[in-house]
């Protein structure tokens, strides 16, 4: 397998600058703190092919939904995040010629992202008119500091005489994104600032017709360099620039340090306070050294890995991928802002728009209960609980009662421009309560779901009552219309997965309804009729089985395709999202990604191994695993049944999704919300972990090619280290109270 990046355990880096693969490395080296982010993409202008993006949490923008088949409850925007500013740029001029490596004679080339500390480096040799001169460049986007992004370049004159070296440090608000009409811009600039060492930029984005609130930034930039200040006069309206030149005596270096302050109107409320916020933030930051700047970032940086870490011995690229994988996940989202979620994106491209998909209740949420303070999942919780108006919005657009939560938002309001994604995928109604649930579960703690989960839980339950239909023949409730996560699928009758859910989920509100308080109840206010409607609903739904074959079936008629494994599909074929027409796709048995096994893995207890071995047979061999999200199931399951190579091979898949580029599409960015498989395949399927009746569980085994694993899990107040190698399993209880835990059916006492 070619690939981009070397393997080493806690950097991702390459010596090889790959024009070729520029978009692929840029994905590769995104950087970001939940506050904002961008991809790896060059400082000093770059002339080949390169996206540009800088995103800010929660800034986006309605686009004009243009379809030919509009219908009625049709999302009347799609919600899509915004190219930013463009605030890192700096120019370096070599004797009045600027440094371009899509056309410079460069060597010593090294491009490396330090994981670890969450720094990006580069480094090379360039040479412009026989002149040598060595560049290294750094960046971070600060933890400790979130509208604080900081920048280093050092330039080394390499050669035998004096060269004269220029910094221009600029702020250019003259962006657009990938997908914009006919170079449609969003951003109107509001005022500009440019003195001798800084610069602030001030915007809002474009007025639209949907009443959606615009969005102002402003961004400042000062900069420290060691060579003489020139004036310059500012280029136009939508850009600022200081410059900096001097000459460079044989071996001499010089630098230059950019610390870039960004803020928006999501914490000003007027364009005055704004501006006041920027400037402060800016003199703070300047009046602290670079390097105790990053050293407070750093610091905890490694207080996120001490909690979070998986170490592996004897398979460094397993090592590098799950690293890789927390890395952009925390570069996302940890939980400092219940206004923010985690789009499959993050802020690593503009595919997807940038929004909030189910991903985040399936997926994410486990995950961050088990390396995070139980306040980050209840920060993702809330999200959803404070969009609840927005998901009455979405249900009632559809003539339903209850509340649609919908599948792409910014605002609670659904956002995505495909019908058979937004108003048939309804699944995610129950992911969403499956959330809390699993929340409830791990954490022990019930004052959210006896609050503001029983208001979610409520409202989704009273949409599914009304979605469903009453099927007199068959004396059974259904649910026609839909798409499970398998989105091969369009418009199909009864999946297996959305009705499972949707009776799982009544179940659950019932089982809360009794425990809320008088005073939570009567704001409720579900009647007993209601209620008795629920469990008719439940006693009666209809879960389609094929008894023969002992599995659950993925929805009506779905055993009456052509069911052919996938090893039959020519490998010139794959993968066939990329080769085949949909038509041929929507006729095919193949499936996109997990979706009985979705439910299973959700519900992975109260399944018998019969169960669960008949159905993974079946439906693994037809699956192409042409989402993300799809391997880590696959995996978790593999485990589960004693498939430990199958269950190896999918955790590579997951871990490495991006870093060996397997679906061919990480140009576009990176598949954030996935990246929470390899934890779950190494925790949840290896290990074994379970949570059952309030008691941990464990039953591990160690991959044939690792020489141990172990990680860190926070359970109920608890830090416990899992550590599984040769000789078995060690349990270490690190802080918390004295613990009793589950190992492979036997009872373990942990104490501090």
């Amino acid at each position: 397998m070619k690939r981009t990046f070397e393997v080493t355990p806690w950097n991702i880096v390459t010596h090889k600058l790959d024009p070729e693969n520029k978009r692929l490395q840029e994905s590769m080296t995104s950087l970001g703190n939940e506050y904002m982010g961008m991809r790896g993409f060059f400082e000093e202008d770059y002339s080949g092919d390169s996206l540009k993006g800088i995103y800010l949490g929660g800034v986006w923008f309605p686009d004009k939904t243009r379809v030919g088949w509009w219908k009625n409850g049709y999302p009347k925007y799609f919600g899509k995040v915004i190219n930013a500013i463009n605030f890192i740029k700096l120019n370096v001029l070599i004797d009045g010629e600027p440094i371009d490596l899509a056309k410079d004679k460069v060597s010593d080339f090294e491009l490396n992202l330090d994981m670890k500390q969450s720094k990006l480096t580069r480094s090379f040799t360039v040479t412009k008119n026989g002149h040598a001169i060595a560049m290294n460049f750094e960046r971070f986007i600060s933890v400790a500091n979130k509208e604080l992004v900081g920048i280093r370049v050092t330039a080394t004159n390499k050669s035998n005489e004096a060269v004269k070296v220029t910094f221009k440090s600029a702020m250019d608000a003259d962006v657009q994104n990938e997908d914009a009409n006919y170079d449609e811009r969003f951003w109107d600039v509001l005022k500009t600032e440019q003195n001798a060492t800084n610069g602030s930029i001030v915007a809002i984005t474009k007025e639209n017709p949907f009443g959606t609130p615009r969005f102002t930034v402003g961004i400042k930039m000062t900069n420290e360099a060691d060579l003489a200040q020139e004036k310059v006069n500012q280029p136009n309206d939508k850009e600022v620039v200081n410059q900096f030149s001097g000459e460079l005596a044989p071996n001499q270096s010089t630098k230059i340090v950019k610390r870039i302050t960004v803020v928006t109107s999501r914490d000003y409320d007027t364009q005055d306070k704004l501006e006041a916020a920027m400037n402060d933030l800016s003199a703070k930051a300047t009046a602290v050294s670079y390097d105790d700047l990053f050293a407070a970032h750093a610091k905890i940086w490694a207080e996120r890995w001490e909690k979070s870490d998986v170490e592996i011995d004897g398979d460094t690229e397993s090592q590098q991928g799950i690293r890789f994988n927390l890395f952009q996940l925390f570069s996302t989202y940890y939980g400092e802002d219940s206004r923010l979620n985690i789009g499959p994106k993050g802020f690593t491209g503009e595919k997807y728009g940038g929004a909030t998909y189910w991903d985040t209740e399936a997926f994410a949420v486990p995950v961050y209960l088990g390396i995070t303070n139980p306040t980050v999942t209840r920060s993702l919780l809330m999200y959803r609980y404070q969009q609840l108006d927005g998901a009455y919005v979405n249900a009632k657009e559809q003539g339903l009662k209850g509340a649609l939560f919908p599948m792409v938002t910014f605002n609670g309001i659904e956002c995505h421009n495909e019908w058979e994604i937004t108003f048939e995928e309804i699944h995610r109604n129950g992911d969403i309560a499956f959330a809390i649930y699993n929340y409830t579960r791990y954490t022990g703690d019930k004052s959210y779901v006896l609050n503001e989960g029983s208001k979610v839980l409520t409202e989704i339950s009273r949409f599914w009552a009304d979605r469903v239909h009453f099927s007199e023949r068959n004396q059974k409730y259904m649910i026609h219309g839909v798409t499970g996560p398998d989105e091969y699928e369009n418009n199909v009758d009864n999946n297996w997965y959305t009705n499972y859910l949707a009776k799982w989920t009544l179940t659950y509100t019932l089982e809360i309804l009794d425990e809320v308080s008088p005073e939570v109840a009567k704001k409720l206010a579900v009647t007993d009729d209601e209620k008795k409607h629920w469990q008719d609903i439940v006693d009666r739904f209809y879960l389609p089985e094929d008894k023969d074959l002992g599995i659950f079936v993925q929805h009506d008629g779905f055993l009456d395709k052509d069911i052919k494994p996938v090893s039959a599909i020519p490998a010139d074929q794959l993968p066939i999202n990329q080769h085949w027409s949909w038509d041929k796709i929507l006729r095919s048995p193949y499936i996109k990604q997990g979706d009985v096994l979705q439910g299973i893995w959700d519900f992975i207890d109260d399944f018998t191994p019969e169960q669960k071995k008949a159905n993974f047979d079946f439906y693994e061999p037809l699956t192409v695993h042409e989402s993300s999200l799809s391997a880590a199931i696959h995996s978790i399951l593999a485990s589960d049944l004693h498939y430990e190579d199958k269950a190896v091979e999918m955790y590579e898949r997951t871990a490495r999704l991006d870093l060996d580029n397997y679906n061919n599409d990480t140009v576009d960015g990176l598949h954030i919300t996935s990246m929470t498989g390899g934890w779950l395949a190494i925790v949840q399927g290896f290990a074994g972990m379970r949570v059952r009746n309030d008691q941990l569980h464990f039953a591990p085994f160690l991959p044939k090619k690792w020489n141990s694993y172990q990680f860190r899990i926070q359970f109920r107040g608890r830090s416990v280290q899992v550590k599984v190698d040769q000789d078995g399993t060690h349990l270490t209880l690190l802080s918390g109270d004295p613990l009793t835990v589950d190992l492979a059916g036997k009872p373990v006492e942990l104490k501090d």
